[in-house]
């Protein structure tokens, strides 16, 4: 959860935490959220992209080869992302959760969180590391 630390205290993500990550080319999702920051419990704007299974932010929208993440996520530590109006009393707050910490997040529209919420949630899936190709087992050829 280092990425998570880093954000927290406002330093600038390791480039390694988005390694070989195309951030700035075909995102599977990308769009304005406001964001709570884990210390300083202000709301910031920021241009977040969902990518290969990292969540990256920046102060705006033009995310180039060239442009530094402000923060980092790696989805596949995440466990949950759900809906947060009723812990944030805000309306279209969603939170992702790992085992360690929770961080929330506003969209603009309940249509917008809820896409949020669908993308995050598929690519929790597709990138989780409790179960990996090379752990599957397929039981029906064994029989």
């Amino acid at each position: 959860m280092e990425s998570l630390w880093r954000a927290a205290t406002f330093q600038a993500p390791d480039p390694d935490d988005y390694a070989g990550v195309e951030f700035w080319a075909e995102p599977e999702r990308a769009g304005w959220l406001s964001k709570q920051g884990d210390y300083i419990k202000t709301w910031r704007r920021r241009w977040f992209v969902l990518k290969q299974g990292k969540l990256l932010w920046f102060k705006d929208p033009s995310v180039t080869r060239l442009s530094e993440p402000r923060g980092v996520v790696s989805v596949g530590r995440c466990l949950t992302v759900k809906g947060a109006e009723d812990v944030l009393n805000k309306p279209f707050a969603f939170e992702v959760s790992t085992n360690q910490d929770t961080m929330f997040f506003i969209a603009d529209s309940e249509k917008e969180k809820e896409e949020w919420i669908n993308s995050i949630g598929r690519s929790i899936v597709q990138h989780s590391r409790s179960v990996t190709e090379s752990e599957v087992v397929d039981y029906d050829s064994k029989r």
